[in-house]
């Protein structure tokens, strides 16, 4: 019962990313359509209002975060793609780029994974993401844990199709098992200054940025 109790509290513990929860975005008109249409999703315990992400943002994406499971980022999916497809049927030439921390990159993640075959001009930057296969390292999180936080958040794959992906991971247990347990919540926490910003990542990237070194997707 110990070893089940603490399993679960470790599962709680990770993709920690904030203070506060948030059920849904802010009800806001659709954005300008001139431009790229930018849209980030915040880690475990963050708000649409408090996710960490800088730059040019059109708009920050509110789900249950509280818990990190496959229902919380069921929620998140959702409402992504509530936001950009309200976009694009408002802007049908505008590229999106969106961003996920995370949970939030767990996401992503599973958002470009069901909607690529059917939503284009689009690309998508994963900043510590749960979900991503190695190599190069090992998989995320998600996979040792995935009995426990339940599908869609369980598991690791790259199934972007032809969508453009940018992957950051950096000496991180969240998206790489092989930095071992011992460096959470260090170096999640604080090992991406500079990414969080997404003016710092173009709208093509197509590419994995692991421990410091670039590699192809």
């Amino acid at each position: 019962m110990r070893v089940k109790k603490t399993t679960a509290a470790l599962a709680g513990l990770l993709l920690t990313a904030g203070l506060s929860v948030a059920l849904e975005s802010p009800a806001r008109a659709a954005a300008p359509c001139e431009g790229t249409y930018t849209i980030v999703v915040g880690g475990t315990g963050s708000s649409w209002d408090r996710d960490g992400f800088t730059g040019n943002i059109q708009q920050h994406v509110g789900y249950p975060t509280q818990i990190p499971n496959g229902a919380s980022a069921r929620a998140g999916v959702n409402e992504l793609n509530r936001l950009v497809r309200d976009q694009r049927a408002a802007c049908p030439d505008q590229h999106v780029k969106m961003g996920g921390y995370s949970l939030g990159a767990a996401v992503v993640h599973i958002w470009v994974t069901e909607n690529w075959q059917t939503f284009g001009n689009v690309n998508a930057v994963l900043v510590s993401d749960p979900k991503r296969q190695g190599p190069p390292g090992a998989n995320g999180g998600a996979v040792p844990f995935g009995g426990i936080v339940g599908a869609p958040l369980a598991g690791a794959d790259r199934f972007f199709g032809n969508v453009p992906v940018k992957t950051i991971c950096h000496w991180d247990y969240v998206c790489d098992e092989s930095a071992g347990i011992w460096t959470y919540p260090q170096n999640h926490v604080n090992n991406y200054p500079e990414d969080f910003n997404m003016d710092h990542h173009n709208d093509s990237a197509n590419e994995v940025w692991y421990n410091g070194a670039w590699y192809p997707a």
